[in-house]
């Protein structure tokens, strides 16, 4: 099972941290700059106002002073050519006819009376009649003929006449226009700038979380003595490193003191046993009548099956602790399946039973033979145990997926269902099985230590149908490089 965890870089998660941070930066700086956009838009707009409101005084004051002669006209007017030069915002190389200022005096019935600006006086007087400027308060008028509008202010005069100050916007709109161009250009940049800075920042942290996942997928499958890296950085990374050897330190100290007891009671609960077997053996030698023979063979049978039962306990145990012990080595399985069924053979023909295997490719694995060749034992044990005569079993082994697959089914009665669903627990057994109820734990104990899965189901048309998946030994990356073995599978009496 390879224990490389990386991925490709568009694959990895700095992509998708980069891009949301990178759109919540960008809509971040768009509502700044509509709000910003806004604000610029409102202040121009004040001064403008103040503007216009302080010049229309100012002309009320020179209109209301001014004789009503031949001057009047004239005096208002040049009064109003000037008012233009003081337009703020506007642009001081601009040197083009006074199209951004006009003064309109009217009657007080609406007439106009004086005109200063450029074009004719009828649109601007109809544009102010639609739109109903109010009296000291700007408002906008469209002019027909201009692209822009005109923000206009008007005062009434104490004989009942009225006087309006326009000013265009043009120069409002460049302004704001020329922000709007800028923003667009930075914009983007921005955005770049900001997508890159989160980009290699994220990617330099989960570098050093995928160092510590390769680290950690590395040690539980090879050496608990090893350690993910760590920094002396106090951060999030640093402290997951740290917290995780603090973890390996306790699964570690937990796996020897596993080790210790299992190798503890094996050793001592085995001795006797060897001895017990020694001594029955020595009496089978020494003259005995028929039926005493019998109860010594029978004896020594019991004792093999304790044996037996002692060993794979213990290896159930420590696979369902994933802490099973394996030496590995290159497997050829389709041979290896071969070879279990030329040994077990006379046992099936004796009960009349077929077995087939299929088999169209070499299929090789990393494992360990002892076990695997204990586990197919099981699976075949099983069929001679619970199946009755002349049924079939079929076993098919194919590789796709970078991993073998071995199914092996039987036309027998199949599970019984009450147990389906706890196939591979410790102790579960149909009620006609004269057992242990260990065969397929341990079938589950080896495969998981393996980097593999198991399956069981009720086969079509009856029958039982067992799955089961081993990592490919091609599909391994780190397949040359040494692997230290956790410790050797127990040897038990086969």
């Amino acid at each position: 099972m390879s224990s490389k965890t990386a991925k490709p870089a568009m694959r990895s998660a700095a992509w998708r941290i980069s891009l949301w941070a990178t759109l919540a930066f960008a809509c971040g700086t768009m509502l700044v700059f509509v709000f910003l956009h806004r604000f610029v838009a409102k202040d121009i707009q004040r001064r403008s106002d103040a503007w216009l409101s302080g010049e229309v005084e100012m002309l009320g004051e020179v209109a209301e002073q001014s004789p009503r002669n031949a001057l009047y006209d004239r005096i208002v007017g040049e009064v109003a050519d000037l008012a233009e030069k003081e337009i703020p915002n506007r642009l001081l190389s601009e040197t083009r006819s006074n199209d951004s200022v006009f003064f309109l005096q009217t009657s007080g019935n609406g007439t106009p009376t004086l005109w200063v600006g450029a074009g004719a006086v009828a649109p601007f007087s109809q544009a102010i009649q639609r739109a109903g400027v109010p009296e000291n308060r700007p408002a906008d008028i469209r002019v027909e003929g201009f692209d822009v509008p005109f923000r206009v202010a008007s005062m009434r005069l104490p004989d009942g006449s009225l006087i309006y100050l326009g000013l265009s916007e043009r120069d409002e709109l460049r302004v704001l226009r020329q922000l709007r161009f800028r923003f667009i250009l930075l914009w983007p940049l921005l955005v770049l700038l900001g997508f890159a800075i989160v980009f290699y920042t994220t990617r330099r942290m989960l570098r050093r979380v995928q160092r510590i996942t390769e680290a950690a997928a590395r040690i539980g499958h090879t050496d608990l003595t090893a350690r993910v890296p760590s920094s002396r950085r106090n951060d999030e990374v640093g402290q997951l490193g740290r917290t995780l050897n603090r973890m390996l330190d306790r699964i570690e100290n937990s796996m020897h003191q596993l080790h210790t007891i299992t190798d503890s009671l094996a050793h001592d609960l085995r001795s006797p046993l060897t001895a017990i077997r020694g001594k029955l053996e020595m009496s089978l030698s020494a003259p005995t009548h028929g039926e005493q023979a019998e109860a010594v063979v029978s004896a020594i049978e019991e004792l093999d099956r304790l044996t037996e039962f002692l060993n794979t306990s213990l290896d159930v145990a420590e696979g369902k602790a994933d802490a099973l012990r394996l030496s590995r080595s290159e497997i050829q399985l389709c041979d290896l399946l071969r070879a279990m069924m030329d040994l077990y053979e006379p046992s099936m023909s004796e009960k009349e039973l077929q077995i087939s295997l299929r088999c169209s490719e070499p299929v090789k694995i990393h494992a360990d033979a002892a076990l695997i060749h204990r586990m197919i034992a099981n699976l075949f044990d099983n069929e001679l145990k619970h199946l009755p005569p002349h049924c079939t079993v079929t076993l098919l082994l194919e590789s796709r997926k970078g991993a073998a697959w071995l199914t092996l089914e039987d036309d027998g009665p199949g599970f019984e269902p009450e147990v389906v669903p706890h196939l591979f627990e410790r102790r579960v057994k149909g009620k006609q099985s004269r057992g242990h109820g260990l065969g397929l734990a341990f079938v589950d104990a080896v495969v998981r230590a393996h980097g593999g899965t198991v399956s069981a189901s009720e086969r079509e048309g009856g029958g039982a149908r067992i799955t089961l998946s081993l990592p490919l030994s091609s599909a391994r990356q780190d397949a040359n490089a040494p692997e230290t073995a956790l410790v050797q599978s127990r040897q038990g009496t086969q």
